[in-house]
Parts: C-alpha cells; sequence; structure tokens
C-alpha cells in the first residue's frame, strides 16, 4: 500500500486542509504530514515549492501531485473505493452533495470562519442562516434516505462526512444549535475519533492568525 505526503496549513485554520487529512486519518490510510503554517513569514515560498496551484492541501504520491481538496479525494477513491457509499444511487448522491460543500455556502464560510479550538457566540446575518438551514435540510435527507447501516450521512462514514467536517467545527465555534436528525449527526460527528484529534492537535499548535481570530 503507498504512503502518500500530505501538505496542509494549520489544523486550527485550514478548512480546505482538514477535508483530506480526515479522510486519510479515519480510513486508517498510511501517510506522513508536512504542516506549513499560514501566514508565518516565508510560508508562501514553501508552498509554491511544492504545490503547482501555490495552495494547500496537496497530496504526494511518487512523482504525482495532486492539489484541491476534492480532486485529493477523488485520487485516493480510485485506489481505496471505501471512501465512497457502494451503492450507485447513494454515490451519486454523496457526489452531489460533496460538491455542493465545496462550491457553496460562501455566507457561512466567510462570516463564521474557520476556528477549531474557540468557542463563541455570534448571530447569524439571514445569508449565514440560509446557509444553516440548507445544510440541516442535507443532512436531514441523507440520513433518512440512506443512512439506515450507521450514523453518518450514508451510513458508513465516506468523503461527504469529511467535507462537512468543517461546518461541523464552524457549528460548535460560534455556539449554533441543531435540532432532530441535523442535530444528532452533529453531535456524532464532533465525538468522531478523527475529528477530536485533529481537535487536539488544533489546540496544541502555537500559531495564531489574528484576521481569524474571533472575539
Amino acid at each position: 500500500m503507498p504512503v502518500y505526503t500530505l501538505v496542509i496549513g494549520n489544523k486550527n485554520y485550514s478548512s480546505w486542509s482538514l477535508r483530506p487529512w480526515l479522510v486519510l486519518r479515519h480510513f486508517e490510510i498510511p501517510f506522513t504530514e508536512q504542516m506549513i503554517p499560514l501566514f508565518e513569514p516565508g510560508y508562501d515560498a514553501l508552498i509554491r515549492a511544492v504545490s503547482p496551484s501555490g495552495k494547500v492541501p496537496l497530496l504526494i504520491d511518487g512523482d504525482v501531485r495532486v492539489w484541491d481538496s476534492l480532486a485529493i479525494c477523488e485520487y485516493l477513491a480510485e485506489r481505496h473505493p471505501q471512501l465512497w457509499p457502494r451503492d450507485p444511487v447513494a454515490r451519486a448522491f454523496a457526489r452531489s452533495v460533496t460538491a455542493e460543500m465545496h462550491s457553496g455556502f460562501m455566507a457561512l464560510r466567510m462570516n463564521f470562519q474557520c476556528n477549531v479550538r474557540r468557542r463563541t457566540s455570534r448571530e447569524a446575518s439571514a445569508d449565514v442562516q440560509a446557509d444553516i438551514d440548507r445544510i440541516a435540510q442535507l443532512w436531514t435527507e441523507c440520513r433518512a434516505r440512506f443512512g439506515q447501516e450507521g450514523p453518518y450521512l450514508f451510513g458508513a462514514f465516506s468523503i461527504a462526512d469529511a467535507f462537512y467536517a468543517p461546518v461541523c467545527f464552524r457549528l460548535q465555534t460560534y455556539g449554533v444549535q441543531l435540532s432532530g436528525p441535523a442535530g444528532v449527526y452533529l453531535a456524532t460527528m464532533l465525538a468522531t475519533p478523527a475529528l477530536q484529534e485533529l481537535a487536539r492537535d488544533a489546540a496544541a499548535e502555537p500559531h495564531a492568525i489574528a484576521k481569524y481570530e474571533v472575539a
């Protein structure tokens, strides 16, 4: 089995890095981790030295370099098919909800910045609340349609869960409560060992990025 290298940013702040890291860690796929602290002196040159896009995350597999969190996860899924649901209907739905997360929910991203270790409260604007409501709707539908065989969106943990993990941390950071199946799923995710490990690592990081810190 190959041993990958995953280049990431700070676990506390880099939601894009968080996703493939969780996939690799949850499924116990061997990998080495290279963390480049974001916005530290010289960080940009360090990233550009390894990443064609000048961004993280980046997966290195021998001579192959894969950037962008979704591209990384799809690359991994070609070698580890258990990362997506086996059923083709569930898999198509999982890819759709993952793509929606990957390209959408901009109000939530911009106003509820990723800061895994902080705890505060912030009132959601109408745009942010619309994003939260849509996410809760997706979680509820996934659980109702595909979640009979386990506690995650499609029963077993998949790439889709990893892509919504940053949302789970954001909701926790800003004290957002969800009810019903969406609330149960949120609690399940936050109790998942790989997410708890990442949260511990984020809490131990010495770096602080002022613009991502919240009052």
